[in-house]
């Protein structure tokens, strides 16, 4: 049979099976222990438990019981080895704490008898405080000996002082600026130690007395820091010529910032002129050096030639000076100077100084264009800072730019302000000259193609173009900026031109014989500002987005409409002598006015082909038009009522010839049939020609549906031409006109609502007589 054996079995293996039976006399004399050790208790009710468990575990069969004495005898023994391990442990433990009381009692009777000991030596001490005075007076003899001793040490550099003067100074000026700074760091520091030892004592009234005696130093150290900054300032051209002598003041200038540092570390004392800072002098005198005279506005040309050899010269001095800095001055200095970052900071700072003065001044546009150009442009070129001899070791993109955003812009402003008021004052001389050519005895100039012309769109457009291109040279900003200027300038001529066009028409209105060529320069204007037109879209930088600013081209249809109304105006002064003429008995009979209408328009229409065909077309529309109007015109002035049936269809005979005649020629001419005018003179006629005036309603519902801009003065007008219109026919005709209301379709042309119809006379009731 197989033993069990409990995982709970070997920490309560003191507790073995045969102790479960334990007496309530042992319980209650183990129970001061397990008052006085809880833990223990705690320990033991565990092992109790898992004893219990293993019993129970092992022993639950009957046969099982069997080998009780065999599990009895085992743990019996194991209790045993647990118990002897035991006592071994507590033996050992019971032997160290034995040996270090024994320590414990040596080292109490040491103690005791220390303290006895220094008893004993403080009685002594005691006893002698009186033989200490004595001492006390030896010590400050000692002390003031030691003094003396010191004292006596220096005394002869302290006497010969006066002569290290002397001959430091004559070194200084023969320029052995090593030696002479040796001879003057030993007197500084003989000075400063007596001072030192001054001051640790508090013999603050004996420090006035060295610094006295010691007063040479300050006329020393000046006359070796004027020399120092002397060759500093001279640096660039020493470096190439003599670098021994620079060199030499480098070297003095780090052996005074290494006594600087020691005696700020060293923080007790501080001799007067310390810190020296003699390498941050240095620096700025440096960069004094590099910002020079070159750098002063105020002998700058702020004129273009002017400004512009100032800028060629600081770009040569700069790239000159700054391959100096970098190929030789790197060379003589220590590497933690960043020598030739300083320089170019400098310069960079420099320029961005001098050009901020340089653009106070009142710059033409040249000038202003040259400092964008340069400072945008030429400034990081390979021709200055971004020369191949100085990269990479220089690189100014980390400065920032020489000319930060917002005054790039208001440069940009002030010169689209100055090209501004130059284009202005060209374009003025431009439109001078023009209407001062109209007045020749030529005519204009023509093209290949025998079209009139003037020079002016070529003139404009040019020097449109001319500076749009020249700001290209900067950036699309100033770009962009001087085209919105151009195309308002060009608005603004367009606006002046049409105004000196309305004077040369008033000015030809008081006299027709001048200008001699009035229609040819007309003309010629016509073709000037279809040139405009084509060619303005041209100005924009960008070849994608040409288009024409609305108010410019209503500007430009302005004065394509300007120029034609004056040509008619001078066709319809030509016209309204024979207009006057209709309508007549004469003219009804037979006479020649519109043969001569017909020469007259022909003249003009030779005149008219001398500019290109959009603008030939539109002048014959609108003179057929004018034609048509004077023609209608003439025949509503009430000059004649037709008296008979007879006269009528003489009337309408006429009528048809003129209208067949003016409608022949303007074909003729290239203006087709549908684009006339001169239906309406056809409809007229039907109304005149109707021979039952009953109709008359019908017959005028269509005619002002046709011509929906025809009045009920318009149409009463023809009625009274006819001479045979009843009341009542003309009621009922403007009855139903009243009933059908007219809207003008879109596109349609007026032609009826330009002419005026003349108020009729009313009768008089009384006769006329003699005033009384």
């Amino acid at each position: 049979m197989e033993e069990q054996e409990s995982p709970a079995l070997a920490p309560a293996a003191p507790h073995s099976p045969d102790t479960m039976g334990m007496s309530a006399e042992d319980e209650r004399a183990a129970s001061p222990r397990d008052e006085e050790w809880p833990e223990a208790e705690k320990a033991e009710k565990l092992a109790r438990g898992a004893a219990l468990k293993w019993a129970s575990g092992v022993f639950y069969r009957p046969e099982k019981l069997e080998g009780l004495g065999h599990y009895r005898s085992r743990e019996t023994q194991r209790n045993s080895s647990i118990q002897s391990r035991l006592k071994s442990t507590v033996q050992s433990y019971l032997e160290g704490v034995s040996a270090g009381l024994e320590q414990l009692r040596s080292a109490a009777q040491e103690v005791q008898s220390v303290c006895q000991d220094l008893g004993a030596a403080r009685w002594a001490l005691l006893d002698s405080a009186d033989h200490f005075q004595g001492l006390q007076q030896m010590r400050a003899l000692v002390e003031k000996h030691v003094q003396l001793a010191s004292v006596v040490q220096v005394l002869p550099q302290i006497f010969s002082v006066q002569e290290v003067f002397s001959h430091t100074l004559q070194l200084l000026h023969g320029q052995r600026l090593l030696e002479a700074h040796a001879e003057l760091m030993m007197v500084e520091h003989l000075r400063d130690d007596i001072l030192s030892q001054l001051h640790l004592r508090g013999l603050s009234s004996a420090q006035t007395t060295v610094l006295s005696y010691f007063s040479g130093l300050q006329q020393l150290n000046e006359t070796l820091a004027k020399q120092l900054w002397d060759i500093v300032g001279s640096s660039l051209r020493l470096v190439r010529e003599d670098p021994v002598l620079f060199v030499t003041a480098v070297r003095i200038i780090e052996r005074e910032e290494k006594i600087d540092d020691t005696l700020l570390l060293e923080a007790t004392f501080l001799p007067p002129g310390r810190p020296k800072g003699w390498r941050q002098k240095f620096y700025h005198v440096l960069q004094d050096t590099i910002t020079g005279p070159r750098f002063c506005a105020a002998h700058v040309d702020a004129e273009g030639p002017g400004l512009a050899r100032h800028l060629a010269a600081l770009q040569k001095d700069i790239v000159s000076e700054l391959r100096v800095v970098k190929d030789l001055m790197v060379q003589c200095v220590p590497a933690h100077y960043n020598i030739l970052s300083v320089c170019t900071t400098t310069y960079h700072q420099a320029l961005t100084s001098h050009l901020q003065e340089i653009l106070r001044e009142d710059l033409d546009k040249q000038g202003l264009f040259l400092l964008l150009e340069w400072a945008l442009h030429v400034y990081h070129s390979p021709e200055m800072m971004g020369h191949p001899d100085l990269l990479p070791e220089v690189d100014v993109s980390a400065l920032g730019p020489l000319m930060s955003p917002e005054l790039v812009d208001q440069t940009e402003r002030r010169y689209v302000v100055k090209v501004k008021a130059s284009v202005l004052e060209w374009m003025q001389r431009t439109l001078e000259v023009e209407f001062k050519e109209w007045f020749r005895e030529e005519e204009p100039e023509t093209d290949h193609q025998g079209f009139f012309q003037s020079a002016l769109p070529v003139i404009v457009m040019q020097m449109l173009n001319e500076n749009i291109q020249v700001a290209s040279l900067i950036n699309d900003s100033l770009q962009q900026k001087v085209y919105n200027m151009a195309l308002e300038e060009l608005e603004a001529f367009l606006g002046r031109l049409r105004e000196a066009l309305v004077q040369c028409g008033k000015e030809h209105q008081q006299d027709r014989a001048v200008p001699k060529y009035y229609v040819s320069y007309l003309l010629a204007m016509l073709n000037n500002n279809l040139a405009l037109s084509n060619s303005v879209s041209s100005l924009h930088p960008n070849t994608a987005h040409r288009e024409v600013p609305a108010s410019l081209r209503a500007a430009l249809d302005r004065m394509q409409k300007k120029a034609c109304q004056l040509l008619l105006e001078e066709l319809l002064l030509d016209l309204q002598p024979l207009c006057l003429q209709l309508p007549s008995r004469k003219w009804l009979s037979g006479s020649q006015l519109v043969g001569s209408m017909c020469e007259v328009i022909d003249k003009y229409a030779k005149h008219f082909s001398r500019v290109r065909k959009p603008i030939f077309t539109l002048l014959l529309m609108e003179s057929e038009l004018l034609v048509a109007s004077q023609y209608l015109r003439a025949l509503m002035q009430r000059k004649m009522v037709c008296k008979s049936e007879e006269e009528r269809g003489q009337l309408c005979d006429r009528l048809l010839q003129d209208t067949t005649q003016l409608r022949e020629l303007f074909c003729g001419l290239g203006l087709d049939q549908s684009q006339q005018s001169l239906e309406a003179v056809f409809a007229l006629r039907e109304l005149i020609c109707l021979k039952d005036p009953a109709l008359l309603s019908l017959e005028v519902l269509g005619f002002i549906t046709k011509y929906p801009d025809a009045s009920d003065e318009h149409i009463s007008t023809l009625l009274d031409l006819r001479g045979d219109v009843s009341k009542e026919v003309r009621h009922v005709v403007l009855e139903m006109m009243a009933q059908h209301p007219q809207v003008l379709p879109e596109g349609y042309r007026p032609i009826f609502s330009t002419i005026l119809v003349p108020v009729p006379e009313l009768p008089f009731c009384l006769r006329k007589g003699k005033c009384a």
